[in-house]
């Protein structure tokens, strides 16, 4: 039987809902008959309207900005619903929504066709203009709410209060917030109408294309058979899923509805599997060369090449996966697991024959960006790859009405992720008028004192917090946004404080208690959720150590650093990294004591810091602690061998 094929213990329906607990952006009404034809069209008509604009116009970009949130909250009310019970009701809007969902438009369509007046008054607005920006902070705000949760509407919140309680007036807010591009209109939700929504619509391709189902089976036809394979396969599969997917908490349940029950039947217990699989997706996130979109961002906001992003990501993304692999290797090897039977497997080699061409799209992607195009351009022609791709597909060929569930799919996918990236233009508009950015640093250097060490810590916390609940890419922005320059303010390299921070955010999707991901996962596995959320850390320990690595010491992101370095460092780093996962699985050939398992932990650690010395020390210990543990497993088994034969 093929992987693909496996039955799961849960139906359609079952995930769905699944998904509308964990997921708010996934809690969406349900249309059928003529309403969802209507519905269809309108999501449509949205992603026609994205490639018109950057094909075919060049309007003044605070136009397009305006027109693109203006889009997001009509399209949004009419298709979330204020509660959950009310999402129930099939083909049923309320008149109260229709009305929101006019007044959440209008705001952006005054602003459209007053364009030119508004400039021209300046900081002058009118009770018109006042009105106008109120109603849209209002009405955003309520539709964040449904769409992505409470979290970021709270922080936006605090980050409001603070400008009124500075003295700064309504009429000055509301000026910052609708008609600067500091505001509502500011970078975020600019890189989201630019091309964030361009390489959702992608994603929304690919899946349409078959590549989910092709990654699943390629991961089988790497793993399936090993020691463990199921958990195996479900690393490599939702790595790859992951990469494109932009959402830590759709890919475990989209994934793990084959994966979490096969690992179970093979003998994973069950908050395990759920950690497993909850740990890879969250990891997909960072895996270049996409990052779920979040390398091409940080190429925007950054101003470092995109080729030098992807390349500097690949090591971290390594060890971390690697760091899981060998847990589920030992776990394996303690419980005694075996793989799946051979020829229940498909053979890599044919698949990557009959279906190779399925990269092709992300590959015209990466190398369109390596030769230096815009991230627009390169989606758009990754697209239509896709599209090309799909419509000569033997299996799932590209027909028109897979064209528009694709077109439609990523209109609906792109409401989350431009709604916070909105919400994160209050958070940047509040900090440009009141200079609270220079606070925040004051005061957090205040509180670690001359302690680098405490301030990255406290720093960390903070993105843990203000990342749960977002969406990969929106959650970059809030990141790049609050916390990277403080990181830059401590005299770290631009691309290192980037990527710590973007690490931090990406994992409070496992960190308890919020852990959406493992939530997820733990839904599927009916696992107890917040050990399953302790667990996801565990198997996830490398992220939690590499930032501060990388940040201490750049070379680990090739900063400065020699073609010799890079191989040591990668080498080292990956012994180092087994180090780690033996002493946090207790077991290599046979159970470790409390006090290898420490020695293993420092070795591992010593082997990943990018240092001579340490280096040295690192693989000292991890050699010598391996060679007692083997001698002291060889001699339990010639004992227990004499036993049996007396």
């Amino acid at each position: 039987m093929m992987w693909k094929n496996k039955k799961t213990d849960l139906e359609k329906g079952t995930l769905e809902d699944l998904l509308k607990e964990v997921d708010k952006e996934s809690n969406v009404r349900v249309f059928t008959g003529r309403r969802k034809t209507y519905v269809t069209a309108m999501l449509t008509s949205f992603s026609l309207f994205i490639f018109w604009m950057t094909l075919f116009v060049t309007p003044p970009e605070q136009v397009r900005r305006a027109s693109f949130l203006g889009w997001i909250l009509f399209m949004g009310f009419l298709l979330y619903p204020m509660n959950k019970k009310d999402a129930k009701k099939i083909n049923h809007v309320p008149v109260y929504d229709w009305i929101l969902a006019f007044l959440g438009a209008l705001p952006f369509v005054y602003y459209v066709v007053f364009f030119d007046t508004i400039v021209a008054m300046a900081v002058n607005i009118g009770p018109v203009e006042i009105f106008m920006a109120l109603l849209a902070l209002v009405l955003l705000a309520e539709l964040c709410r449904r769409v992505v949760g409470l979290p970021i509407l709270v922080v936006a919140s605090l980050f409001l209060g603070y400008a009124f309680l500075q003295g700064h007036s309504v009429k000055r807010v509301a000026h910052q917030l609708l008609y600067t591009t500091d505001g509502l209109l500011g970078t975020p939700l600019g890189v989201a109408a630019t091309f964030i929504v361009l390489f959702i619509i992608l994603g929304s391709f690919l899946e349409k294309t078959g590549i989910g189902t092709f990654f699943v089976d390629l991961a089988n036809g790497i793993a399936g058979t090993a020691a463990g394979g199921p958990a195996k396969v479900a690393v490599i599969s939702s790595a790859l899923e992951g990469m494109y997917s932009g959402s830590s908490v759709a890919n475990t349940v989209g994934s793990g509805s084959v994966t979490i029950p096969i690992m179970k039947q093979v003998g994973y217990k069950k908050e395990f599997a759920a950690a497993v699989e909850a740990a890879a997706s969250t990891g997909g996130q960072i895996m270049p060369p996409i990052m779920g979109a979040a390398a091409f961002l940080m190429a925007e906001l950054t101003g470092i090449a995109y080729s030098v992003i992807a390349v500097t990501a690949i090591l971290p993304a390594v060890l971390y996966f690697s760091g899981i692999f060998f847990m589920i290797h030992l776990e394996a090897k303690k419980l005694g697991l075996q793989g799946l039977p051979k020829e229940s497997v498909p053979h890599f080699f044919q698949l990557l024959r009959r279906k190779g061409v399925l990269f092709a799209p992300i590959l015209v992607l990466v190398l369109s960006m390596s030769y230096g195009r815009t991230p627009a351009s390169s989606a758009i022609y990754a697209i239509f790859t896709a599209l090309v791709v799909g419509i000569f597909q033997k299996d799932t060929p590209m027909t028109p009405t897979l064209l528009v569930e694709a077109l439609s799919l990523g209109a609906k996918n792109t409401l989350g992720v431009a709604l916070a990236c909105a919400v994160a233009g209050i958070i940047v508009g509040m900090v440009t008028l009141t200079g609270l950015g220079q606070d925040l640093l004051n005061g957090l250097l205040t509180v670690a004192g001359t302690s680098k060490f405490l301030a990255l810590f406290l720093t960390m916390v903070s993105c843990i917090i203000l990342g749960m609940g977002v969406p990969t890419t929106a959650n970059y922005v809030i990141m790049a946004t609050i916390t990277a320059p403080i990181v830059v303010n401590m005299g770290v390299p631009v691309l290192a404080a980037h990527m710590f921070v973007f690490y931090f955010g990406i994992l409070a999707d496992i960190t308890p208690p919020v852990a959406l991901a493992a939530y997820a996962g733990s839904a599927i596995a009916k696992s107890d959720p917040f050990k399953t959320g302790v667990e996801a850390t565990r198997l996830a320990i490398t992220a939690f150590i590499i930032p501060y690595i990388f940040v201490y010491n750049p070379q680990m992101l090739f900063i400065e650093s020699t073609p010799l370095q890079v191989v040591s460092i990668f080498l080292t780093s990956f012994v180092g990294v087994f180090g780690l996962s033996s002493a946090m699985t207790g077991y290599v050939k046979g159970k470790l004591l409390g006090g290898e398992r420490l020695l293993l932990f420092a070795g591992g650690l010593l082997l990943i810091v990018p240092n001579v010395w340490s280096d040295a020390l690192g693989m000292v210990l991890l050699l010598s602690i391996l060679f007692l543990h083997g001698k002291k497993v060889a001699f339990k088994a010639s004992e227990a061998h004499k036993v049996m034969e007396a």
